[in-house]
């Protein structure tokens, strides 16, 4: 069954709602369809639309329009424990306490060889009378159309450049030097002015193809407007009260060997491990962190330590607001970190470093945006970063953001086209 009639069948299903009472009902039809569900999502003409590819690649979802948007995790948490089990709401969180997630009118979920659609419906009123307005909501859908060629960039403007990055180290390392700090993140703007308008889905597809072992996602949230990228790391996953996050910190060039015995990076990884055991420390019972090990990118490597807990109760706002920024976003101390980042930086962070992911009732999960970008028309900011510690050498610390930003950026030179 293809998607145009999963569709058919859920207007069949929607026309049959006949109760007109108040409530939230969930539509779901099994299909097999030969459509991407990218390039599906991008083809419509809604908004929010909502990208996720889980990291092992088990599990994709597409989402798009809003019955309900939140500005915070706690808002989103409180509105599930009135919905059933099993419904999700989407999204993405900024470090400043910014939330953008929504509860979708319609969802495509892939998990192994299976895949549905779920159409939602929620009102205060009539359900038949919701039902209605859906059916019209569904006919606006549009087939899937082939994504457009990425366009190529004319020029780019770092911010900092790179001798300002190198100030900005140095500023770092002598804080480090006198105590004030352990470690700080400093982050690197790319804004490119392209060819043409970019299609933040063709953006993501190209980069789906090359970057392995990465989370992917896009969060549209009008014409245009979009945040995209694929991120290695995991800030949490949870599942009932059993807890899952990750140390990703230390870096080398994927050929360099003996990235595990460096101290400087080993030291790096190490401070990451403490920040999140002593965020966590209160809210869990039990907690191991696993030996250290390889995750390889396409040109990076770094060293991971997985972490898992056990949480005393389920709480998705705690955990974001415990976990995010890790240390290896920010930095350490956490709120010394953040204030040498705003007086140094001369950008927003936007969505950068925050996270990006779903949350429901037994399962939630969020990875830290990372090797992303934010797609405006035809122009396009990077961002990437680096962690400072002592022993960092600025000149390899701005080698090491230039290898982050090609994640992305690479997908946009000329060489690229065609």
């Amino acid at each position: 069954m293809q998607v145009a009639q999963a569709i058919e069948q859920l207007c069949v299903q929607l026309a049959q709602v006949s109760d007109s009472v108040p409530g939230e009902r969930q539509i779901s039809v099994r299909f097999a369809p030969e459509t991407d569900a990218l390039e599906w999502l991008a083809s419509q003409r809604c908004w929010p639309q909502f990208y996720w590819q889980s990291r092992s690649g088990e599990e994709t979802v597409a989402a798009c329009g809003a019955l309900e948007r939140y500005d915070s995790v706690v808002g989103a948490s409180r509105r599930l424990q009135t919905l059933p089990p099993g419904w999700r709401v989407f999204g993405a969180n900024s470090i400043d306490g910014d939330s953008e997630l929504f509860l979708p009118i319609l969802l495509w979920q892939q998990d192994g060889a299976e895949q549905q659609l779920t159409l939602n419906l929620v009102s205060d009123t009539s359900l038949q009378q919701e039902a209605q307005r859906l059916l019209l909501w569904l006919d606006n859908l549009r087939p899937a159309q082939p994504a457009a060629a990425l366009p190529h960039y004319h020029y780019v403007h770092h911010a900092p450049d790179k001798a300002g990055w190198l100030r900005q180290v140095n500023h770092a390392l002598a804080a480090i030097a006198g105590g004030e700090l352990d470690k700080v993140v400093l982050a690197r703007v790319s804004d490119f002015s392209l060819s043409g308008p970019l299609s933040a889905a063709a953006l993501l597809a190209a980069s789906q193809r090359i970057n392995p072992h990465c989370y992917h996602f896009m969060l549209a949230t009008e014409a245009g407007q979009a945040l995209v990228g694929s991120s290695p790391e995991r800030l949490y996953a949870r599942q009932g009260r059993e807890l899952k996050s990750e140390a990703l910190a230390g870096t080398a060039e994927l050929d360099q060997s003996g990235l595990l015995m460096d101290g400087k990076n080993q030291w790096e990884n190490s401070l990451v491990v403490e920040d999140i055991r002593q965020h966590l420390a209160g809210m869990v019972s039990e907690l191991e962190v696993m030996p250290a090990e390889l995750l390889p990118l396409r040109h990076l490597q770094h060293i991971r330590r997985r972490i898992r807990a056990r949480l005393m109760r389920a709480d998705d706002a705690q955990c974001v607001g415990r976990l995010q920024p890790t240390a290896a976003v920010a930095g350490l101390p956490r709120a010394v970190a953040q204030a040498f980042i705003r007086q140094q930086e001369p950008f927003s962070r936007g969505w950068y470093s925050g996270s990006v992911g779903y949350l429901s009732q037994d399962h939630s999960e969020f990875a830290v945006v990372l090797r992303c970008a934010q797609v405006s028309g035809a122009q396009i900011r990077l961002y990437a970063g680096a962690g400072i510690v002592s022993g960092s050498e600025p000149e390899l610390e701005w080698q090491e953001i230039e290898r982050k930003a090609a994640t992305l950026g690479a997908l946009l030179t000329a060489e690229n086209q065609g």
